[in-house]
């Protein structure tokens, strides 16, 4: 062969190994080109939704095939995906007021992934909101106008009546269907209490008797500073006014300071009257009050009004009950049924079991709900050792009770400063009934726990409470510094305000 001939073809070999293609060592590499999400990283659905709520979707810019599938995030175990359509559905319910993501807050977090079979690998990190779908119920406000309610209770004669007591002194009868305030006041000891900082006209109870007795009794904190529960009794021929000549003191301690002096009052099943107290004030019980058995401050006393056992006392005019925790005087007083609590200020009954339940307001950071059966004399719920489930001061010992449920202070919507203890619904709103519904006086919210789940023993967290707070935003006016819940005879809720309005919870037609 010529040498020209060989000079060529071996130039021709050199530039055709220089050319594009693919594979066979011609030294060029082709980009591959990874896929691309195009659905969105954030929707929002309703509580309740059902079926696929979501479609996940990429695009690959060479045609390949892609697969996408649930790669992780904190809520992938809530949610399932179908690899053919990419349709996203939740495994769990959803329940705004009962969340189910990781961190309670109804944002569901997912981190999705694409392939396609090339290497090319996308994530999608997706938020999914559950949003509040509305109840089938509304808060009505039927009054307005009063000065610093602290509480409501029925007046059993059936007329849908209800008494709302105010911190200055009066007791004002309601009628909640067309929201009159009666001029006539049921009851007014404004001239004999005082009212500087957390004193005043702090709780009320009507005999269980009411009908046959007119009996009425009250909490509150005389002009000296202290502790009076006062028994009156309605005139004769005026049932709804009481008779001021008819005072008699049937107990009476001193207060150390003008606050924590607790609030609510009530007679239980048996018939004898149940009266939380305070810790006597200050921060921290500095004097362990609630603690010492040889003072009634931070207890739970249990009395019988209608015998005395200490008729050379005017300041102690009733008798004490079988079954308190202290027979030897020189355990405890008489009077304590259970210790440990720092200003229970609202408690209520559960009208099926007949337990006590109570909101203790706490120091700097827990609130609490107790649990207290009737039938228990020997529980001490730890203050000021223990704050709610945590350690306080002193010496921390096995045999504190917890409480039921508790709630850190703070600003989120699980969160408050000062607990406004609630009652057990059994009113109209099926979804709500056997529903232990409170609030915070100074965050606002409004929550539910089912009554099944209060149960000593364990202590539901806050992640579980029912939220609330939206779907009890009322007709008129603002749902805020709750101070008190209470029923008619009915059953109906009515939510105090204590700048001046109370509500009713209603079915929503």
């Amino acid at each position: 062969m010529p040498i020209i001939s060989r000079t060529l073809l071996l130039f021709t070999c050199l530039v055709l190994a220089g050319c594009g293609g693919s594979g066979g060592g011609n030294g060029v590499t082709l980009t591959n080109s990874g896929p691309v999400f195009s659905s969105t990283a954030q929707i929002s659905i309703e509580e309740n939704s059902v079926g696929v709520i979501y479609t996940a979707q990429a695009n690959d810019a060479d045609g390949d095939s892609v697969t996408i599938s649930i790669a992780g995030g904190p809520d992938a175990g809530s949610v399932s995906l179908d690899a053919s359509t990419g349709g996203v559905s939740f495994l769990i319910d959803l329940d705004f007021e009962n969340p189910g993501d990781a961190n309670a807050d109804n944002i569901y977090q997912i981190t999705l992934e694409a392939r396609d079979g090339r290497g090319g690998v996308a994530t999608l990190d997706l938020e999914i909101e559950v949003t509040d779908q509305v109840e089938a119920i509304s808060v009505r406000r039927v009054a307005t106008g009063l000065n610093q309610p602290l509480g409501l209770v029925a007046l059993p004669d059936g007329t849908g009546r209800v008494l709302v007591l105010e911190k200055t002194g009066r007791v004002r009868i309601l009628t909640p269907d067309t929201g009159a305030i009666d001029s006539v006041d049921f009851l007014d000891v404004s001239a004999s209490i005082s009212t500087a900082g957390e004193r005043g006209l702090l709780g009320m109870a009507l005999s269980p008797n009411f009908a046959s007795d007119r009996q009425v009794y009250v909490n509150l904190i005389n002009l000296a500073g202290d502790t009076e529960l006062r028994r009156f009794q309605t005139f004769g021929g005026t049932p709804d006014q009481v008779d001021p000549a008819t005072s008699d003191v049937i107990l009476t301690f001193s207060q150390p300071d003008s606050n924590h002096n607790a609030g609510w009052i009530g007679f239980d099943a048996s018939g004898f009257l149940i009266f939380p107290t305070g810790d006597g004030g200050g921060s921290g019980d500095p004097s362990d009050f609630a603690q010492n058995p040889q003072s009634l401050l931070g207890k739970v006393l249990r009395i019988d009004v209608s015998g005395d056992d200490f008729a050379a006392d005017d300041s102690r005019d009733y008798a004490i009950p079988a079954g308190n925790t202290f027979t030897n005087p020189a355990d405890g007083l008489p009077e304590i049924f259970a210790i440990g609590l720092r200003n229970p200020f609202q408690s209520s009954f559960d009208p099926d079991s007949g337990d006590l339940l109570i909101g203790d307001v706490g120091q700097g950071a827990i609130e609490e709900i107790s649990r207290l059966p009737m039938t228990d004399n020997s529980l001490n719920f730890g203050w000021a050792v223990r704050e709610g489930t945590a350690f306080f001061k002193g010496s921390n010992q096995a045999e504190f009770t917890d409480p039921v449920a508790e709630y850190s202070h703070g600003v989120g919507p699980r969160e408050g400063r000062s607990i406004t203890g609630g009652v057990v619904y059994q009113g109209p709103v099926e979804a709500l009934q056997n529903t232990y519904i409170f609030a915070d006086f100074i965050s606002d919210n409004v929550w539910g726990i089912p009554t099944t789940d209060l149960i000593n023993g364990q202590t539901v967290a806050s992640s579980e409470f029912i939220l609330l707070t939206d779907d009890f935003t009322p007709d008129v006016g603002s749902l805020d510094s709750i101070t008190a819940f209470g029923t008619d005879e009915v059953g109906n809720l009515y939510i105090v305000s204590l700048g001046g309005d109370v509500f009713r919870l209603e079915a929503q037609n």
